[in-house]
């Protein structure tokens, strides 16, 4: 099974059993910028008991990893838990935090058409920031940077400046944000 396809029985099963749920990180970024390979698939979830029962009884099965005490640790302390198949390829299940920004860019989710499947998305604004953010934690990661760089500038027309400009001071990435302003070469 190739990650598309992990993809897609993952969107179908969260759209099947209406788990709200937003696509992040790479696969975001990708989307509203420049497509680039990855192993693994961010998703930010809002699990309860009925919707853990149902996760498990989909991927708790041969081809696939999937911890249950893992799984149940995440949705209790609003943790994370990976969900990998036997190829290797990797989601990463975060809950919805009630960090602002969390819940900033939770309700500003998009859909967005990828090869026949709906997919809901972070804002091109907030998959920039998330970026951003990321990198100022890693220490500077350049793939973050980059990957914010060409998001902001294939989107440029359409971004939120105001909104971008806001959550950068609040995430503390306001030097990040004016690099990629200054570097980047709108399309």
């Amino acid at each position: 099974m190739s990650q598309q396809e992990l993809l897609a029985k993952l969107v179908h099963f969260l759209n099947a059993e209406q788990i709200p749920y937003l696509l992040t990180g790479s696969v975001a970024s990708s989307l509203h910028g420049e497509p680039r390979s990855t192993h693994d698939v961010d998703v930010i979830v809002v699990l309860d008991a009925n919707s853990v029962t149902q996760l498990l009884k989909k991927f708790q099965r041969p081809g696939y990893y999937l911890d249950e005490m893992c799984v149940r640790e995440a949705v209790e302390k609003g943790g994370m838990f990976n969900l990998i198949s036997a190829e290797g390829d990797k989601i990463d299940f975060w809950m919805l935090t009630p960090d602002p920004f969390d819940q900033s860019r939770f309700a500003r989710r998009t859909i967005v058409d990828f090869m026949g499947m709906q997919l809901t998305v972070s804002s091109p604004e907030d998959t920039i920031l998330a970026k951003l953010y990321w990198a100022k934690l890693s220490g500077g990661s350049e793939k973050h940077v980059h990957d914010s760089l060409r998001v902001y500038e294939v989107q440029y027309g359409h971004l939120d400046l105001e909104y971008l400009q806001d959550w950068a001071r609040r995430l503390s990435v306001e030097e990040l944000l004016i690099r990629i302003r200054t570097e980047a070469e709108p399309i």
